[in-house]
């Protein structure tokens, strides 16, 4: 079962916030901005209450505010001032910060109203591009650090994938308008990072093609079929951390010889493991984009 993270150290702030450990030390022994308990060894370290303040009182002090001016503030105070630049329009830069702050209370109001207030400014794309990868990367380099639990990155990851599939479904209601290929988007075997690949079907199905969309954990020989039922297929998958580091080029090789080599078909491959594929014997029908923007502009 995932626990909860209830107590963080002041590595775990520094990660969270953006603000160096030192500033924080700082902060707390010029201003009193948070009351750390401390151990025998007075070795720092907070709770949940301390990383919600300080998430505040940074993103108070981004909009402008002198860290002396809000030191002078009550803890609800602080909390009522941050509120009201979340509901504000300009607030959108901060959005990062309050996502963060949604997640480490597990609070799906915060989310919702700051996911609403955005789309005032900006498209459903947009937000994705400029707050949710973002985001998400950001949150990757959290769980690796051990500074948030598995079941914060899995909270905020579900409500995104919520957005992503409500957006989805209101594309999927029209006719394809483009004939020429078809989309097939799928995660190889024991891999469960999921929302890039969402996204890319989105995106796909926004610019008139036709995708089936098989999702995740899906091994190669389940594709075999798809070749007798359409003649030109652009596979796209996503490697996050599947095929490993030792077998990706095995596994790109394997795909190659059951599903492209002597056919119409092509394959898109993205994600971080794709680094350590070898190119040099790469063909020409399986290509490696950097990005899912890379995917999308070719399409």
């Amino acid at each position: 079962m995932n626990n909860v993270k209830n107590v963080f150290s002041i590595k775990d702030l520094e990660n969270l916030s953006g603000i160096k450990a030192h500033t924080i030390r700082i902060w707390e022994k010029r201003y009193n901005i948070l009351e750390p308990m401390r151990s025998d060894t007075n070795i720092r370290s907070y709770d949940i209450k301390s990383l919600q303040k300080l998430l505040n009182i940074v993103l108070i002090h981004n909009y402008g505010y002198k860290i002396s001016k809000i030191s002078t503030l009550s803890q609800e105070e602080i909390f009522k001032l941050a509120s009201d630049i979340i509901s504000e329009k300009s607030a959108k830069n901060h959005a990062i910060s309050t996502f963060k702050i949604a997640m480490m209370n597990f609070d799906q109001s915060l989310f919702f109203n700051t996911y609403n207030n955005l789309l005032n400014e900006k498209s459903f794309e947009e937000v994705f591009y400029t707050v949710f990868i973002p985001l998400m990367q950001e949150l990757g380099f959290l769980w690796q650090t051990e500074t948030i639990s598995p079941a914060h990155e899995h909270f905020i990851s579900y409500l995104i994938k919520q957005k992503v599939l409500s957006n989805t479904e209101k594309v999927q209601t029209k006719a394809p308008t483009k004939n020429d290929k078809l989309f097939v988007l799928f995660l190889p075997s024991n891999e469960i990072h999921e929302l890039g690949l969402m996204y890319l079907n989105y995106e796909i199905l926004n610019n008139g093609y036709q995708t089936i969309y098989l999702g995740e954990n899906i091994p190669i020989e389940s594709l075999i079929d798809l070749k007798t039922y359409f003649d030109k297929i652009t596979f796209i998958s996503y490697f996050t951390v599947e095929p490993n580091l030792e077998n990706i080029n095995e596994y790109v090789k394997m795909f190659n010889s059951k599903i492209i080599d002597g056919t119409n078909h092509e394959a898109f491959l993205l994600g971080r493991m794709t680094e350590y594929i070898d190119q040099k014997t790469l063909p020409s029908t399986i290509k490696i984009f950097k990005s899912i923007e890379e995917v999308t502009s070719k399409l």
